[in-house]
């Protein structure tokens, strides 16, 4: 059988998409903008052993297949397969069909495939699983996240907004629902390369501590609020957050860390940031969701095996009724999916405009990683595959009053 025909049958044989083999074969039509083109017999034995997007993506990440045209608009028209992969009995036939490839040209996976070892979710697998997507390069982190060195879901204000201002107006509506005052005490758990902690202390006059289990993030994070003047006000630590200060906070920011918590251990997460909060003190939860309970609880295997090792997605409503089971009134609730396809787009546009730099600072192989995640990701958030929701609760005095005006979410709403 010609390696055009059989990668078709792996990609469908409706999609318009243009199938070159390296033993010459063609398949699909000529006149498709996007192309797949096989340079290796190893890409065949890596389907055999992982039919459907792993496979395809173990082979795209070592160069075993080539992408002609927009790697996006390619997974876009391949939107079934990208988002749903190929029934099992179909994996089954074609893993038969090219077991002879497998023989002669099997390969362990690429080296970038990482499972991290021990207790799932004990604080030395979550420091090392942290490390592995964290602690690669803030270099590389500069040239795709850009000047705002935010790696989580913007808030674009209108279709015009740039990538930064986006970023701005995010930080800022989490400041709005968390009513920040000047004087006030925020932990901001998760905190990355700081971006909230620096936001809520030069726009809020607040103190923010910020946590992460990142080191790479930390010592940056923390230089960078000496270089803004910010000592004294914002400060970052490399810290799990579970080790993070006992003492009660006025407001608390999750953004983008749930995500890393497991099903099993949102109980007690949401319990001890509950406990840190002063009566009448906010939690602004801001993470990756799914649009529905999952029948098989994982990630896509490539995101799980490159990108996200031990990440677990949740429907907003179990988030809330953990929220509310752990003691937080639920005042607020938003979705903001198809922002995070604008913010994926932006940091894609980054890394293509700064792709010397990166594969320089990382290696091909880390980049193709990125190139591949953001725009599956960016998919997904479009056609409802992910979700990214923010859900703000409040820790109610003894006489059950939460501090909220009577509408909206904050005394005053400049978003």
């Amino acid at each position: 059988m010609q390696v055009a025909e059989i990668l078709t049958g792996v990609v469908g044989r409706d999609v318009p998409v243009r199938v070159v083999g390296y033993d010459g074969s063609k398949a699909g039509p000529d006149s498709s903008e996007v192309a797949l083109r096989i340079t290796s017999p190893r890409a065949l034995a890596r389907l055999a052993t992982a039919p459907g997007t792993l496979g395809l993506a173990r082979a795209y990440v070592e160069g075993e297949i080539e992408v002609e045209g927009e790697l996006y608009t390619l997974l876009d028209v391949m939107a079934d397969l990208t988002l749903h992969d190929i029934p099992r009995s179909e994996q089954v036939r074609l893993a038969r069909t090219l077991l002879p490839m497998w023989l002669r040209h099997r390969m362990p996976p690429p080296d970038l495939e990482y499972r991290p070892p021990g207790r799932l979710h004990s604080k030395a697998r979550d420091r090392k699983a942290i490390s592995h997507h964290y602690d690669v390069s803030n270099r590389f982190y500069e040239c795709v996240l850009g000047p705002s060195m935010t790696y989580t879901c913007a808030v674009y204000p209108h279709d015009g907004a740039t990538l930064e201002e986006a970023q701005a107006t995010k930080y800022e509506l989490v400041a709005q629902k968390l009513a920040l005052e000047p004087g006030m005490r925020l932990l901001d758990v998760g905190c990355g390369w700081g971006g909230m902690v620096m936001h809520a202390a030069a726009e809020h006059g607040v103190k923010a501590l910020g946590v992460t289990l990142s080191r790479n993030q930390a010592e940056w994070a923390q230089a960078e609020i000496t270089r803004r003047g910010l000592d004294g006000l914002a400060e970052v630590r490399h810290l799990d957050y579970r080790d993070a200060p006992e003492s009660e906070f006025d407001a608390i920011s999750s953004i983008g860390l749930t995500e890393h918590i497991g099903k099993d251990n949102l109980p007690s997460y949401f319990a001890s940031l509950y406990a840190r909060l002063r009566p009448g003190g906010r939690l602004l939860n801001h993470c990756i969701t799914q649009p529905h309970t999952p029948r098989a609880r994982r990630l896509d295997p490539f995101i799980a095996r490159y990108v996200f090792p031990d990440g677990q997605l949740e429907p907003v409503g179990h988030l809330v009724s953990v929220m509310n089971d752990a003691g937080f009134e639920i005042r607020h609730e938003e979705n903001f999916r198809e922002h995070y396809a604008r913010t994926l787009a932006g940091w894609g546009d980054n890394l293509e405009a700064h792709w010397d730099e990166a594969v320089a600072e990382v290696g091909i192989g880390r980049a193709r990683v990125w190139r591949l995640y953001m725009a599956a990701c960016r998919l997904g958030f479009e056609r409802d595959n992910i979700q990214l929701h923010q859900v703000l609760g409040v820790k109610l005095d003894s006489h059950g009053r939460a501090g909220f005006p009577l509408r909206g979410f904050a005394a005053r709403e400049r978003i």
